[in-house]
């Protein structure tokens, strides 16, 4: 890492392409597709065979006596054989004497789609839903292009809806168009899966309660899975959201998650389905949001029908920059779980800033949770994992040609999450952006491919560095875009201020065994670890701990100075940035160029505006001046204070042409999800 943080913060460049080199023109809507051979000339350029013996999903790519085989468990298994070979192809692996064995770690390996009826996307940063809930058809082209592009990567699953749903979406005449995409992506080895609201059966039929032992209520809900699998008879399964952030669940009625989430599955067991019930509670009245979901799931651990499982946010708050990982993970031994990691940026710049996350995602699989002694990592733990998606109907699915990279490091990790970060970083560069007419390949690595795998691999901790550094976090306003530490909003655990506890003594939240008692929750070492100041790691100093502004870390400068300095850098590697991608026009498209230059101008100009925020008003606690060898405030904190950016209808940030963020008084609050 501090290899490629050098590489960004100095942008670096090599010496400049000859006249001869004509860069290919592209404009980012072929993905990592990009270069990659049509499916069916791959696989009409192979033998293919079903071997029992290999896993349904497994594949084998071999040549022998002069041809290339590609063996599989399954016609699953075969279509991801084929993509496999056709990214080998593409990444120059795919030599005379190939021998490539695979099988997913994970059998189920989701996208959660955060889709609404009315076609916005909450949390959507790419244009609305791509599903095309109000037209008259479904987009066949695009749900095709979709299904492909997943299938490539061996995603097997789509949720469809919003996890705050609307209860229309089990109506008839919803159901009738859910058959349709399901039609359609099952032809890609996708099965279809939709999130429910827990006061379906009262808004749609009028019963009186959601209880879930009253037999009204589970005869509906058995009722409701027979019309689901008679239209399609392969569906999913039910994600779940209930009890959290005011949603109603079978808690309003004296019941536990178990008894909800049983009798859901007890709808659809007899057709093969499974729930999926999110570990995403909590109440305005906890002293530490961090620690509900614990409290509430390890008492029910082992109460789950074995087609449950449970489905856990990769941190105990909320899709931060950076969190440590839910302790839940390390605490359920007789309960299934699956990981939930969010591909859209919510807390990462939307679809303006360059944010890989692949190394957010690497930092929390690779971590150990020491359940059943050294090397019970997290990516061990789960059995399934789910991304919630940042796709939409711009024509690049993504809104920014490098949010693609987040989609595609997901679908990489689902299948394997051994895969390094490195390693998908370069897959994906390589795959999405086209050598240059004239240019050879050692050149083109050299000159394009490794500077660009160089922004991707530091761009996350730059984001850390310039929004919320040590191990603060939640400092956003409503909108989860721009700075607002001094926000007051409708609840306690919704207030950034609840989080970072900055006053004249000093900053962070004290989750010690003095504190709030959140470390009790992980399991010994780590427990102590985090507890101590001598070993806690600094990347999460101010998560665990409050302290004074002149506590001293092992730099030897003072917090207050760190944390400066943490801002400045992360300003800095983001200019390094812009340097290295200003170097690489000759090598690039136009269009993608000129759209990822307006972007890192966006993602500076931001770093800017969260650095005299949040320095500038925790300046107001310490009471301290700025070390000398950073950047002045470029904006008086007078300015900034109860404030927010401008935003389009579908809550894109607006800025100027200068790239500057367009600064406007507060505008109405969108709660978090």
């Amino acid at each position: 890492m501090r290899k490629y943080l050098f590489v960004a913060l100095a942008g670096l460049l090599l010496s400049a392409c000859s006249s001869s080199v004509r860069p290919v023109e592209q404009d980012g809507t072929d993905l990592w597709l990009a270069g990659a051979r049509p499916y069916a000339e791959v696989l009409a350029s192979v033998q293919t065979a079903i071997d029992p013996a290999l896993p349904a999903e497994g594949f084998h790519i071999y040549d022998a006596d002069g041809i290339r085989h590609v063996d599989a468990g399954s016609e699953a298994g075969l279509r991801y054989g084929i993509y496999a070979l056709q990214r080998a192809e593409t990444l120059g692996q795919a030599g005379p004497g190939i021998d490539i064995r695979e099988k997913p770690f994970y059998d189920l390996r989701l996208l959660n789609h955060w889709d609404n009826l009315d076609d916005t996307v909450e949390r959507g940063y790419a244009g609305l839903s791509m599903w095309e809930w109000t037209a008259q058809e479904i987009p066949e082209a695009r749900i095709r292009r979709y299904g492909e592009l997943c299938a490539s990567l061996g995603l097997n699953g789509s949720v469809l809806n919003n996890v705050n749903s609307n209860p229309l979406i089990l109506d008839a005449e919803h159901i009738a168009r859910v058959a349709k995409i399901a039609d359609i992506l099952r032809e890609y080895g996708i099965k279809t899966y939709l999130s429910i609201k827990w006061t379906t059966p009262m808004t749609l039929d009028g019963l009186k309660s959601g209880d879930p032992l009253d037999p009204k209520v589970r005869q509906w809900w058995k009722d409701k899975a027979a019309e689901i699998y008679a239209a399609i008879p392969d569906f999913g399964g039910f994600l779940v959201k209930a009890n959290s952030e005011g949603q109603a669940g079978p808690q309003d009625y004296g019941r536990t998650h178990a008894d909800g989430a049983n009798m859901l599955a007890e709808a659809v067991k007899p057709y093969g389905g499974i729930v999926m019930w999110r570990a995403f509670v909590y109440a305005p009245t906890s002293p530490d949001r961090a620690n509900q979901a614990v409290e509430e799931f390890l008492p029910l651990d082992g109460q789950f029908a074995d087609n449950v499982i449970i489905q856990i946010k990769n941190g105990p708050v909320d899709f931060q920059p950076r969190e440590p990982f839910s302790p839940l993970f390390g605490k359920l031994h007789d309960t299934q779980m699956m990981m939930e990691f969010q591909i859209t940026q919510e807390y990462l710049g939307f679809s303006n800033h360059l944010a890989y996350h692949g190394t957010t995602w690497e930092e929390c699989l690779d971590s150990d949770t020491y359940r059943d002694g050294p090397g019970s990592t997290v990516a061990k733990m789960v059995t399934a994992i789910a991304g919630v998606a940042n796709t939409g109907q711009d024509p690049n699915f993504c809104g920014y040609v490098f949010a693609q990279a987040n989609w595609y490091a997901f679908g990489r990790l689902a299948w394997n999450p051994t895969l390094s970060a490195e390693q998908i970083a370069d897959e994906w560069v390589r795959q999405t952006f086209l050598k240059p007419e004239g240019m050879k390949d050692a050149a083109f690595a050299k000159k394009f491919v490794e500077p660009v795998k160089g922004i991707l691999m530091a761009s996350r901790e730059a984001v850390v560095d310039y929004e919320m550094p040590l191990g603060l976090h939640h400092l956003f306003g409503g909108t989860h875009y721009g700075p607002a530490p001094w926000e007051r909003l409708g609840r306690p655990d919704w207030t950034p201020a609840y989080y970072h506890k900055a006053d004249s003594a000093g900053i962070g939240f004290d989750r010690t065994h003095e504190g709030s008692g959140n470390v009790d929750q992980y399991n010994e070492p780590l427990t102590s670890t985090y507890n101590d100041l001598a070993t806690c790691p600094e990347n999460l100093l101010l998560w665990f701990h409050h302290l004074p502004w002149d506590y001293k870390l092992s730099s030897g400068r003072d917090l207050w100075d760190e944390i400066c300095l943490h801002y400045d850098r992360g300003i800095q590697t983001v200019e390094g940035f812009r340097k290295t991608w200003q170097g690489l026009k000759p090598y690039v498209s136009p269009a993608l160029w000129a759209e990822t230059d307006r972007k890192l101008t966006i993602q500076a100009s931001d770093a800017r505006w969260w650095r005299d925020a949040c320095v500038g008003y925790f300046q107001t606690f310490s009471g301290r001046p700025l070390p000398a060898d950073v950047e002045p405030l470029r904006t008086p904190i007078d300015s900034l204070v109860n404030r927010s950016i401008q935003s389009d209808r579908l809550g894109m940030p607006q800025h100027d042409e200068a790239g500057d963020p367009i600064i406007l008084m507060p505008r109405r609050f969108r709660r978090p999800q």
